[in-house]
C-alpha cells in the first residue's frame, strides 16, 4: 500500500470512531432522561384520616362551698344520729321525692339502719361497680326521718365533704375495706342546700354503680 492510500485509510478509521462515539453519547443522554430525577419528583405521603374517639361525657364535680351556720352536732358513735336538728318539711319532702327518682333505685324499709330510715335499693338490673362500698345486701344509701343519710362516696370528696361542713365520715368508715367514703350527710335545711346534698346522693349513686347521671335531670 502506497503513503497516499494509507493516508486515506487512516482519515476513514478516524471518521467511523468519531461517528460511534457520537451515538454511544446520544445513547447514554436517551438512557439518563428515562430514568426519573427522584428529587424533582418526591412524593408526599398521603395523610390517613384519623378519627379521634368520642370522650364519655362525665359529669362535672364542682369543689363543694362552704357550709354556712353552727356545725351539726351528732352522736358521734353508732348509732349515728344528728342531734338536735328538725327537717324543713318541703324541703325533706323534695329530697325524697329525688332521691327515689333515680334510675333503679327501690324505696324499702332499711335492713342497716334504725327504724323509720328508708333504705336506697338498687334493683337486680343495675350492676356494681364498688360493691364493696355497700354496707349490706343493695342498699347503698339510706335516708333517716329527718332527712340526714348515709352513703358511700369516694374517699377525697367524703373527706371534702366533712371539711366544708355538709356532713362527717361514719364512726366505722376505717373498719372495713371499702367504706372509706362513707359519710352521714346532714340534713339540707333550704332547697339550696338540698341542691347539694342531692348532688352528692348522686355521686354515691355513680360511684356505687359507675354511671355518669347528672343531677340536674331529676
Amino acid at each position: 500500500m502506497d503513503w497516499k492510500n494509507l493516508c486515506i485509510l487512516i482519515v476513514v478509521i478516524n471518521a467511523l470512531g468519531m461517528v460511534a462515539a457520537c451515538q454511544n453519547s446520544q445513547i447514554l443522554t436517551e438512557a439518563d432522561n428515562s430514568i426519573p430525577d427522584i428529587t424533582a419528583t418526591r412524593v408526599e405521603p398521603t395523610a390517613v384520616p384519623t378519627t379521634e374517639p368520642t370522650p364519655t361525657p362525665n359529669p362535672a364535680i364542682a369543689p363543694l362551698p362552704e357550709r354556712s351556720g353552727p356545725r351539726t352536732q351528732t352522736s358521734g358513735a353508732v348509732p349515728h344520729v344528728q342531734i338536735g336538728v328538725e327537717p324543713v318539711t318541703t324541703v325533706n319532702d323534695e329530697l325524697f321525692r329525688r332521691a327515689f327518682a333515680l334510675p333503679g333505685v327501690e324505696d324499702r324499709p332499711t335492713i342497716v339502719s334504725l327504724p323509720g330510715a328508708r333504705g336506697m335499693w338498687l334493683s337486680d338490673d343495675i350492676s356494681l361497680a364498688h360493691p364493696e362500698a355497700i354496707v349490706s345486701g343493695r342498699e347503698f344509701a339510706h335516708i333517716h326521718p329527718d332527712g340526714s343519710l348515709h352513703a358511700p362516696l369516694p374517699y377525697e370528696r367524703a373527706l371534702e365533704v366533712a371539711e366544708k361542713g355538709w356532713g362527717e365520715r361514719h364512726p366505722w368508715a376505717d373498719e372495713r375495706d371499702g367504706w372509706d367514703g362513707l359519710v352521714m350527710l346532714f340534713t339540707p335545711q333550704s332547697m339550696s342546700e338540698l341542691d347539694i346534698i342531692f348532688q352528692l346522693i348522686v355521686e354515691s349513686y355513680n360511684h356505687v354503680t359507675g354511671r355518669t347521671i347528672q343531677a340536674s335531670d331529676f
